[in-house]
């Protein structure tokens, strides 16, 4: 068993590597940016460093890293687990997205570190968001890695599980709602219809930095399914293109939903043939994009009482049972 004095020396050697940096206007929390090569996983960090790292004195093993989904942005949507977690992490590094009211149900003491990224704008490239987690996991410390939505839809948990496995670091994963169930849930939309649609497919419009969007639209072009496309709002135009010119029919209903699931949550309506030319109106916020014609008639209702906003569909009686939701 190494000695303490060993520990504290490995730890202070990966410090004088760090860089502090420091967030926000006017200053605020520092965030800890370790060298591009330590998150690239062990084969690429220094066997010389990896030894100085050696288990904390008195330790049966690391600290334990738990990946918790924050939901769409409602702190009343966390899981009990998630907020039991929050409450007993001593390190939470989260995403950008998640809101304040979810981060004040962690431990009044416990280190907040934003390692958020928006489109764009990234505060840490993956790979030192992984060498992160795990320097903190390894001074025994119980890590939240805290993630919008759900951490295994489009939200890098693999890479981070990867690395982590790679290091004997334990992981474990507490889902969260995914940002196109929250959505339907706050518009009061089924994504399901019985003779309508029998399939709901994710779909994410943000690849690597550089990547192409360029999906198969022949594949994703189902007349008889719905579709959720996350961070859409940049590629509308590119993605009613796609579908239309894959044979999709413009009339088509799509739903933008910007903010969703929050106190600023906005909607708007619109077709796949106008969105493939004008794209969708939505503003800055996380936009995500419902497309299908399980959402007609939803829209209908909306466009007959004057409203881009959906109502309460009890409120219109009789009318309200001509729509058949699964």
């Amino acid at each position: 068993m190494p000695t303490s004095a060993k520990w504290l020396d490995g730890l202070t050697a990966l410090a004088r590597l760090a860089v502090l940096r420091f967030t926000g206007a006017g200053g605020g929390a520092p965030t800890l940016t370790l060298p591009r090569w330590a998150g690239e996983g062990t084969s690429a960090c220094p066997r010389k460093l990896r030894q100085s790292l050696p288990r904390p004195a008195g330790e049966d093993r690391w600290g334990q890293v738990t990946l918790v989904g924050a939901g769409p942005g409602d702190p009343d949507l966390l899981t009990v687990a998630a907020v039991k977690a929050l409450a007993a992490a001593e390190v939470v590094l989260y995403d950008a997205l998640v809101g304040d009211g979810i981060l004040d149900l962690s431990h009044p003491k416990a280190e907040r570190i934003c390692v958020g990224k928006r489109s764009g704008r990234h505060s840490l490239p993956q790979g030192e968001i992984n060498a992160l987690i795990a320097f903190h996991a390894r001074r025994g410390k119980r890590v939240v890695r805290l993630k919008g939505g759900d951490p295994m839809v489009f939200g890098r948990a693999g890479e981070e599980i990867e690395h982590l496995d790679s290091l004997g670091i334990p992981v474990r994963v507490i889902p969260g709602i995914t940002a196109a169930l929250g959505c339907a849930a706050s518009t009061g939309l089924s994504l399901t219809k019985r003779g309508v649609s029998r399939a709901v497919t994710f779909v994410t419009a943000h690849g690597r930095d550089g990547e192409r969007f360029e999906p198969d639209w022949a594949r994703l072009a189902d007349p008889q399914g719905t579709l959720a496309i996350y961070m859409g709002r940049e590629q509308a135009r590119a993605v009613g293109q796609g579908l239309t010119g894959a044979g999709l029919p413009a009339a088509t209903p799509v739903l933008a939903v910007e903010n969703g699931c929050r106190p600023d949550e906005r909607r708007y309506w619109t077709t796949l043939g106008r969105m493939a030319e004008q794209g969708v109106a939505a503003g800055k916020g996380p936009t995500l994009l419902l497309v299908g014609e399980a959402l007609r008639p939803r829209q209908a209702i909306n466009k007959m009482v004057g409203t881009a906003d959906p109502i309460d569909l009890r409120a219109l009686g009789d009318l309200a049972q001509g729509f058949d939701h699964d």
